[in-house]
Formats: structure tokens, sequence, C-alpha cells
């Protein structure tokens, strides 16, 4: 009879440890799984955050290859615009020459005195 009870708890209490191991064991796994899970939501809360910060910046490259594109339209155009203003000027230029030579000699006059009046008063500024 003893030996019945010495092997029953026996039992017992490698019944108890076994319990014990496998709640403590359980309890380690639980324990990591919130840690990995913890950590798999940092990365995809960051993963998102950099999809919308790239989308940002998508958006602002798009909306300044816009405005560059614009810039270099306008560009031309006012080249162009500058082109055909000196040719009109060339040719008024070349016109009044040849109609009033008197009057093309007086205003060349003029434009030479206001750039020499120009220059001495950036000499007096200094």
């Amino acid at each position: 009879m003893q030996v019945i009870l010495y092997i029953m708890i026996g039992l017992l209490v490698g019944f108890v440890t076994g319990w014990i191991i496998r709640t403590i064991t359980l309890a380690k796994m639980k324990k990591n799984q919130h840690d990995i899970e913890g950590f798999l939501e940092r990365e995809k809360l960051g993963k998102e955050r950099l999809q919308r910060e790239t989308e940002l910046l998508y958006q602002r490259e798009s909306e300044l290859l816009r405005k560059l594109d614009a810039a270099n339209l306008l560009n031309r155009q006012m080249d162009t615009d500058i082109l055909l203003l000196q040719k009109s000027n060339e040719e008024t230029e070349a016109l009044l020459n040849a109609t009033e030579p008197e009057v093309y000699s007086l205003k060349l006059k003029l434009i030479e005195a206001n750039n020499t009046i120009a220059r001495m008063k950036g000499q007096m500024v200094k």
C-alpha cells in the first residue's frame, strides 16, 4: 500500500511539476508573441508613415516640375519677345537714321549724355 501511495504522490508531484513548467513556458511564449506583435505594429506604422511621406514628396516633385516647365516656357516666350523687340528697335533706328539723320544724331548724343550722368552719379556715391 505504501508503494502505491508513493507512486501516486510521485505521479502527482510529476504532474504538478509538468503543469508548472508548461505554464511558465506558455507565459514566456505569450510574452514573446506580445513583444513581436508590438514590434510588427510599430514597423507597420513606420512603413505607412514613410509611404505617406514618399507620396507627399512625389506630389511636391511633380508640382515643382510643372512650375519649372511653366517657367521655362515663359523664359522662351520672353526670349522670343526680346528678339522681336530688338529687331523692331533696329528697324526703327535704321528708318530714323535714313529719314532724319539729324534727329538720330541728337538721339545718340542724348543717350551718351545720360550714360555720362549715370557714371558721374555712380562715382560721386563712392
